[in-house]
């Protein structure tokens, strides 16, 4: 059994009046480690510190955070040479009631869990994707965020049958993500990732290609990309933190059969510490 860990050590688990439990009010990290190394480090950071802005709470810290991942990997039996990091932030205890205390003490709290291995056959002949009836809302105010708040998520991953994952989309029919990923869709030379300024997770994954396209002069555009768009492409991808980039071997009734934008994404993550396709 894996344990929370806080700044004091192994601890019992929130409080239950605690803002994060009552009302989804903060924030968490999904963190890949391998080898005793939390990947991507430096971009969990700077979409944690960026939502922590964007919802008025104290950023914790990026020593402080280090510390504490570090005493979770160290006091955890689930730190093999691959595992998952969690943290969690929250708005920390406060009355009943919406309003945050005036003076808002985080609850920061970290765990190691086993890393969830993706089959190598995966990374070879592709996943099948399921379109979800769960539509994500529309909040810009939260757009991009990894809040508490995930029940479409939760929903739409209920109402899976045998797919890998499921493609999301907003109200008006625009493809925003995977239930747990982000995607990319190829058709002929151009690839396309969908908007997230009105909702969605900005995945650190989904960052890093974007980055490392802009500097190896690799045209991928950011726009609004209808649904139906991603049923005639010739490549669907999806990308997260813990797999890398998967390629989707069917979507409803379409079959994918190209991989070359897979295979241009998966080189582009090559130097980022991302080794699961090579198992």
């Amino acid at each position: 059994m894996t344990t929370w860990f806080d700044k004091d050590g192994p601890c019992g688990g929130l409080s239950l009046d605690d803002r994060g439990l009552q009302y989804g009010d903060g924030l968490f990290e999904t963190i890949a480690v391998r080898d005793g190394v939390p990947r991507l480090w430096d971009r969990h950071m700077h979409r944690l510190a960026s939502s922590c802005r964007r919802l008025s709470l104290p950023f914790p810290g990026e020593d402080s955070l280090r510390i504490l991942l570090q005493a979770a990997i160290d006091g955890s039996a689930a730190t093999a040479s691959d595992a998952t990091a969690k943290l969690i932030v929250t708005a920390g205890v406060g009355e009943r009631g919406y309003a945050r205390p005036k003076d808002v003490s985080p609850t920061v709290v970290a765990r190691i869990f086993p890393a969830t291995p993706v089959p190598r056959r995966h990374y070879d002949d592709g996943v099948d994707v399921q379109l979800c009836d769960t539509r994500i809302a529309e909040q810009p105010a939260l757009a991009g965020l990894k809040t508490l708040n995930r029940l479409e998520q939760v929903l739409a991953r209920q109402a899976l049958d045998a797919a890998f994952e499921g493609l999301m989309s907003d109200g008006a029919k625009r493809a925003i993500c995977g239930t747990m990923s982000n995607v990319f869709i190829v058709t002929g030379q151009e690839i396309v990732t969908p908007s997230l300024h009105r909702c969605g997770v900005e995945g650190v994954t989904r960052a890093e290609i974007l980055d490392r396209a802009r500097a190896e002069s690799l045209q991928i555009s950011t726009r609004d990309v209808p649904l139906v768009e991603c049923l005639q492409a010739d490549e669907l991808i999806l990308s997260n933190s813990q797999f890398g980039v998967l390629p989707a071997r069917r979507l409803h009734d379409r079959v994918f059969a190209q991989r070359a934008g897979y295979q241009r994404l998966r080189d582009l993550l090559a130097d980022a510490g991302f080794r699961e396709w090579a198992a």
